[in-house]
């Protein structure tokens, strides 16, 4: 028998489909994870064995092999665990395979059964909603997902409560979506007192969206003006703030699913990287250019910025 799993994996702000497939046949029992799996997905094996130990099951003496389909996309990430642990559990007969088709699942698994959070969980909230499929989740990330309209979200705050909830034993309450938080709490032109040029090229600036080059004695206030830039900035509206979501949501900087309507700003050290800067690397996360969109990129000392001269 092979029992089918939904999740996704994440490409920047894209999330792709992701079947998670087990299987169990006779054999010398292993488990084995394929599929291009990373460090981090190859050791969910360790952390599903033991969640579910913790539950007081024991995996079957059988050859037990996961593939993680398409097999030639990368995976990478420790969500995969809740996934792989519910594939496991449907092979086995514990839950209702046909059940599980009905799901997407995201979440680490904690050694003692506890679903914790991982980043990009609004990402997937929103893949599931287009798929029209429900969404399994932290608790803790619940909020971050009800943002997605539509959606069905199972936050589970341990693999006993999900189980119970998805054989009908008992009801996970549905999250209410995160709280809006439209407070600026930046500082305010008003506090700035002469600099009348300045203050007009910087409503110039905001205005057209344009770039601004700041050249003055230290002292002089250019740190304060470009700090109050965002004051006069209009808030996001509604699409643009889940915009600038989703990229926090992959930066695993969304806490308690708040979305806010200011602009954000950003202001990195001149010391930063340029993998900082642009984002990147082997686990491809927003840098700072990235988590100031729609935004403020403050570069301060711009000439002491690596590569910029």
């Amino acid at each position: 028998m092979v029992a089918l799993v939904q999740t996704v994996a994440y490409l920047g702000l894209d999330a792709r489909k992701v079947e998670v497939q087990c299987q169990l046949a006779a054999g010398m029992p292993r488990f084995t994870v394929v599929g291009l799996p990373d460090k981090a997905v190859a050791e969910s094996r360790e952390r599903v064995q033991s969640a579910l130990a913790a539950m007081g099951l024991s995996l079957p003496p059988k050859r037990i092999t996961i593939n993680l389909s398409p097999a030639d996309l990368p995976k990478e990430g420790s969500h995969y665990d809740l996934p792989i642990a519910l594939a496991l559990l449907g092979a086995m007969g514990v839950v209702d395979a046909e059940e599980l088709s009905e799901w997407l699942a995201v979440g680490e698994l904690a050694l003692d059964g506890r679903v914790v959070a991982s980043p990009g969980v609004l990402l997937a909230a929103l893949h599931a909603s287009e798929s029209d499929l429900g969404l399994i989740c932290p608790a803790t990330q619940g909020p971050e997902a009800r943002w997605a309209s539509g959606v069905r979200v199972c936050a589970a705050p341990n693999l006993v409560d999900l189980l119970a909830h998805l054989s009908g034993k008992t009801q996970l309450p549905q999250p209410q979506p995160g709280e809006v938080d439209d407070d600026h709490h930046g500082p305010d032109l008003k506090q700035v007192k002469g600099q009348e040029t300045a203050k007009r090229a910087l409503e110039i600036a905001a205005a057209g969206g344009h770039n601004l080059l700041m050249n003055g004695p230290p002292g002089a206030g250019k740190s304060l003006l470009a700090s109050c830039l965002p004051g006069i900035l209009p808030p996001l509206s509604p699409s643009e703030a889940l915009e600038v979501s989703m990229v926090q949501s992959v930066a695993g900087l969304l806490e308690g699913g708040r979305i806010s309507r200011t602009r954000p700003f950003r202001a990195p050290h001149h010391s930063a990287s340029m993998a900082a800067l642009t984002g990147g690397g082997l686990r491809v996360r927003p840098g700072e250019v990235s988590l100031a969109h729609l935004g403020v990129l403050f570069l301060d000392e711009l000439p002491e910025f690596h590569g910029i001269r």
